[in-house]
C-alpha cells in the first residue's frame, strides 16, 4: 500500500510503500534531498554537468520522482524519461505531488527491462536505476544482458548509476558489480563509511562509464556533504568488491 505522510517541511512529504520510505518531496523546493542516497546521486550529476546544462536521462523505477525534480530544477530543458510500471503510485504522485509544468519529464508506465530495451541506441547521457522491491533492487534488472541494453541506449561518453542496498559480505552487490564491469570498465563507488565496514545495512551508489569517471570531483563533493562518504575509485572496487559471479537473465 501506498501511503503519503506530511513532513515538518511546508509542502513537503514522505512517500512510503508497504512501510518503506521510497521518496521525500519537496514541492516548494525539489533541489532540497533529504534523503543521503538521493543527494550522493545529485552530487554525480552535478559532477556529470555543470549548473544550467541539459542532460538526457533515463530513470529506472521513478516513485515520487524525486531526482528527475532535481534535475529540472537545476537543468532546466533537460529531456527525461521516468519507467515507472506502478501505474497507482504514478497517479497518486500526479495527483498529490504534480509534476512542475513544462519539466520535460514523461513518465512511462512500463518496467525497467521493457523500457530500456525500446529505447533508441545512444539516447541517453545518464541511466539511473533506482527501483526496489522489498528492500532490494530485483535480480533481473542488474543481469549481465540488462547492463549490455544500458549500454546500448547511453552515449558513447554515457553513465551508469545505479542505487544498491546491501551490507557485509555483499554478495549482492559483488554479482551486481561483475554485471556492470562486463559492459563499464570504468566503475567508482560511494557509500557511508559504517555500511563499507560491515557495522550495517546501507545504500551503495555504483557508478559506472566507458570512460574515465571524475571519482577526484566526486571525492570533494563527498568529503564536503553535510553526511560525509567515502568513494572508492576502480581499483579499490576490484579489491572490496570483485569476485562474483554475475546475474543472469533465465533461458
Amino acid at each position: 500500500m501506498w501511503e503519503l505522510l506530511p513532513t515538518e517541511r511546508v509542502r513537503a512529504f514522505v512517500l512510503r510503500h508497504d512501510g518503506r520510505d521510497q521518496s521525500h518531496v519537496d514541492l516548494d523546493d525539489p533541489t532540497y534531498l533529504a534523503f543521503d542516497y538521493v543527494r550522493r546521486m545529485g552530487d554525480v550529476v552535478d559532477v556529470l554537468a555543470g549548473p544550467g546544462v541539459p542532460v538526457r536521462v533515463v530513470h529506472v523505477g521513478g516513485a515520487g520522482m524525486t531526482l528527475p525534480r532535481y534535475v529540472a530544477a537545476t537543468r532546466p530543458t533537460s529531456a527525461q524519461v521516468v519507467l515507472e510500471p506502478d501505474t497507482e503510485v504514478t497517479e497518486l504522485v500526479r495527483a498529490r505531488l504534480p509534476l512542475p509544468r513544462r519539466s520535460g519529464i514523461k513518465v512511462r508506465p512500463v518496467d525497467g527491462r521493457a523500457g530500456v530495451a525500446a529505447l533508441p541506441e545512444g539516447r541517453a547521457d545518464l541511466v539511473v536505476l533506482d527501483a526496489y522491491a522489498d528492500g532490494r533492487v530485483p535480480d533481473d534488472l542488474v543481469t549481465l544482458e540488462q547492463a549490455a541494453a544500458i549500454a546500448r541506449a547511453l552515449a558513447p561518453a554515457g553513465h551508469y548509476l545505479l542505487n544498491l542496498s546491501d551490507r557485509a559480505p555483499f554478495a549482492h552487490t559483488r554479482r551486481v558489480v561483475a554485471g556492470v564491469r562486463a559492459h563499464f570498465p570504468h566503475l567508482a563507488l560511494g557509500a557511508e563509511p559504517a555500511t563499507l565496514r560491515g557495522r550495517r545495512e546501507g545504500n551503495l551508489m555504483l557508478w559506472a562509464g566507458r570512460v574515465a569517471l571524475p571519482v577526484a570531483a566526486l571525492r570533494r563533493r563527498a568529503s564536503a556533504s553535510p553526511a560525509p562518504y567515502r568513494v572508492l575509485d576502480g581499483r579499490l572496487v576490484s579489491d572490496s568488491f570483485g569476485g562474483g559471479a554475475p546475474f543472469r537473465q533465465p533461458g
